[in-house]
């Protein structure tokens, strides 16, 4: 993982979001700027900024590195979700995700 990676997961997670630089920097607490000195390259979050980056956008620092996870927002619901499922559901639901993509 390098700079370029973080810079752009970030830009890519706050688009899905649909907020601004501005905006999320504000969100964030931090100067107005904060974003998008972050996506030009001129600076990098400090680790516990980056903490809050991750919290932001609801998502764990694993699904932040995940690049072939393209909407960690919706997949941490999910598993949220699934995670309070009977094992009995959890079978059900595994058969409708197989269905659903042998269809695609």
């Amino acid at each position: 993982m390098d700079e370029e990676f973080i810079r752009n997961r970030i830009t890519e997670l706050r688009l899905k979001k649909g907020v601004s630089e501005y905006q999320m920097s504000m969100e964030l607490g931090q100067n107005r700027s904060y974003i998008q000195a972050i996506s030009s390259g001129r600076s990098m979050p400090s680790m516990k900024q980056f903490l809050n980056i991750c919290e932001y956008f609801e998502i764990t620092l694993l699904q932040f590195f995940d690049a072939q996870e393209n909407n960690p927002q919706l997949i941490k619901k999910a598993l949220d979700g699934m995670r309070k499922m009977s094992d009995d559901d959890l079978i059900m639901l595994i058969g409708f995700i197989s269905r659903l993509n042998t269809e695609n």
